[in-house]
């Protein structure tokens, strides 16, 4: 009997994992069900495929829910990551294995015990960032450890950005992911990192303003800005006495200078909702966040008090926030506000390509001598579908999925992908997939 794999999401970032299993459903017998709220998008992302069925029920609510969970060999959760925990309490009563590519939450480390009792696996952080990211790290970090080498330094990035074929606008960038989650991006808490052994912390409003150039071959200059929580990962990686330790996120040259005048305007603020926001244009927008100076135009105004050079200038004039036309909206926080403009100017428009790269620096000390390592990942996307997005979250899904019908992965617990059992043969399944690490050692 054909094993049923339950995908709950048909969101951008499930495509390609459901395209991946369908076309393994014949070899692997697989009977593959697709759950949306949207009962169109399911059916289109199933295409009319014999071994796929599309469904469209509540997956929040619990009686729904559980006949469609019992029914299956093993759930897919592409909800948000708060949402996990209330699939995982499911499938552990049902004794379902359980795949998700979002971070593992306290919710759901919560429930690490009930999990191990009803012998399940429930294997998490199985995307990208989280994923890709710690299984590539791991690899070469127990690399080196079996050549004896002792780990000095971590760093990694990732940045979903624009293809260079698709790069037109000054800001060298356009929404691959959730428009939201880029405007509030960095807010919620100080960035933590080591660095030389000291523990540094970049509060929000700084954080734009302090961030490494980062220049990888083929593609140019980058600069990363610090994620919220670098600690943690001393623990993920068994690196507990590592001097330096440092997560962030991607950009192209020049965007974190842009984006820090909006932060220190207070324009990404989600806190509060404005006044009169459907008698604005977007020049009183923008205005609203300066001071009052009559013999000031605006123009005038942001350059002087935020002090900004020429391309931000023209960075935020590209965006038309000079512009003395409405805003077109009844209420609405800053960031609110903001992202409507930003939706406007970086949609992706048709036959455009985004790109993934990420980029690692391993420093270790071998035989009494430092090395340097590092390794980058570039993936282009096909097309607004087979974004490289959705090949590198939901591709290490699929595989995943593949190894355990097949049981190559046969761990059973709460799971995530540093051990090599599970990381290596994904990796190698990703390099197939054209999805693959490029090593450059300094010294």
């Amino acid at each position: 009997m054909a094993k049923r794999i339950l995908i709950i999401g048909a969101g951008m970032s499930s495509t390609s994992l459901i395209n991946r299993l369908l076309e393994q459903s014949e070899a692997l017998d697989l009977y593959v069900q697709v759950n949306d709220t949207n009962l169109a998008l399911a059916q289109r992302k199933i295409h009319g495929h014999p071994r796929g069925e599309a469904l469209s029920f509540d997956a929040l609510d619990k009686d729904i829910r559980r006949p469609y969970l019992q029914n299956s060999d093993l759930v897919i959760s592409m909800l948000p990551a708060r949402f996990h925990h209330l699939i995982i309490e499911d499938c552990i009563e049902l004794q379902k294995d359980v795949i998700t590519p979002s971070y593992l939450t306290a919710e759901v480390k919560a429930l690490e015990d009930k999990i191990n009792q009803a012998g399940i696996l429930v294997l998490k952080e199985m995307g990208l960032d989280p994923g890709i990211d710690h299984m590539s790290a791991m690899k070469m970090v127990n690399d080196i450890r079996k050549e004896g080498g002792k780990m000095l330094r971590f760093e990694s990035f990732t940045g979903g950005l624009i293809a260079p074929e698709s790069d037109n606008n000054p800001w060298n960038y356009k929404f691959t992911w959730n428009p939201r989650n880029v405007v509030l991006a960095g807010q919620g808490g100080a960035a933590r990192y080591l660095q030389e052994g000291e523990y540094k912390y970049i509060p929000y409003h700084r954080l734009f303003s302090r961030i490494k150039p980062i220049e990888i071959d083929g593609y140019g200059e980058f600069e990363g800005y610090a994620n919220r929580d670098s600690l943690s990962y001393r623990d993920v990686y068994n690196m507990k006495h590592i001097p330096t330790i440092y997560r962030g996120t991607l950009r192209k040259k020049g965007f974190c200078e842009a984006w820090n005048a909006f932060v220190q305007m207070g324009m990404t603020d989600d806190s509060y909702e404005m006044d009169n926001v459907q008698g604005m244009t977007w020049r009183t927008f923008l205005n609203s966040f300066l001071s009052y100076l009559p013999d000031e135009t605006v123009e005038q105004k942001i350059v002087n008090q935020l002090g900004i050079s020429q391309e931000v200038f023209d960075k935020i004039k590209w965006l038309g926030l000079f512009e003395d036309t409405p805003i077109g909206m009844e209420k609405g926080t800053p960031a609110q506000i903001l992202q409507k403009k930003l939706e406007e100017k970086w949609g992706l428009e048709k036959g455009d390509k985004d790109m993934i790269v990420m980029w690692h620096r391993l420093n270790y000390e071998k035989d009494g001598a430092e090395h340097e390592i590092h390794a980058s990942m570039v993936v282009i996307g096909e097309d607004q579908d087979e974004t490289a997005m959705a090949k590198t979250v939901g591709l290490p899904v699929a595989i995943a999925t593949e190894l355990i019908i097949k049981g190559v992965i046969t761990r059973k617990g709460l799971v995530l992908p540093i051990e090599p059992d599970v990381y290596e043969p994904v990796l190698n399944e990703l390099e197939v997939c054209g999805i693959q690490f490029s090593e450059k050692q300094l010294f």
